[in-house]
């Protein structure tokens, strides 16, 4: 009887440290950091971030349902779809940095669209079903944010188009 409790004690053991180990890995990601005139600071990984209650209390009942609830503002109803300044799109929720502004185009759809992250691991792409359709999703990969969808009817060079929602960006104009 004591062969059996020691084994099964060394098999919960053994369950309890890879759950550890999955969940300390299951909430960090490693992204690329940037300064707000776009130059890369390297690779960082940190924890992933939830904040619920402040994002709530934070954002725009719409930036909210956009970007915590996989919401879509309405093509041409928000300020800045339209934007083309020099500068780079962060994130709303969390600051990570998005998109640079010199890979966005006017695709004439009403929302920001851009021809590519900047950088891959900053964003995550997500299968989407909902609607009966098979869509690509696009997440901030620190928050998990809805950002958009991607599509690939985009321009050159990369073909693709990354269609975000106004409200989930914050748009950091290049410092002069």
């Amino acid at each position: 009887m004591q062969r059996r409790q020691f084994l099964l004690g060394l098999s919960g053991l053994a369950l309890a440290y890879s759950t550890r180990a999955f969940a300390a890995t299951k909430y960090q990601v490693t992204i690329q950091r940037f300064s707000d005139d776009g130059k890369a600071l390297g690779l960082v990984t940190l924890d992933k971030v939830n904040n619920d209650a402040e994002w709530k209390r934070r954002l725009s009942p719409l930036a909210y349902e956009v970007t915590r609830q996989q919401g879509t503002e309405r093509a041409f109803s928000q300020p800045g779809h339209d934007r083309h300044e020099p500068g780079l799109y962060r994130c709303v929720c969390c600051d990570n940095a998005l998109f640079d502004a010199k890979t966005k185009y006017d695709s004439g759809t009403g929302w920001p669209s851009f021809w590519q992250p900047i950088a891959q691991e900053n964003v995550r792409h997500v299968s989407d079903t909902m609607f009966g359709m098979t869509r690509t999703e696009v997440r901030c990969t620190l928050c998990e944010a809805h950002l958009g969808h991607v599509f690939d009817d985009g321009p050159k060079p990369t073909g693709l188009r990354y269609c975000m929602n106004t409200v989930a960006l914050r748009f950091v104009p290049k410092p002069k």
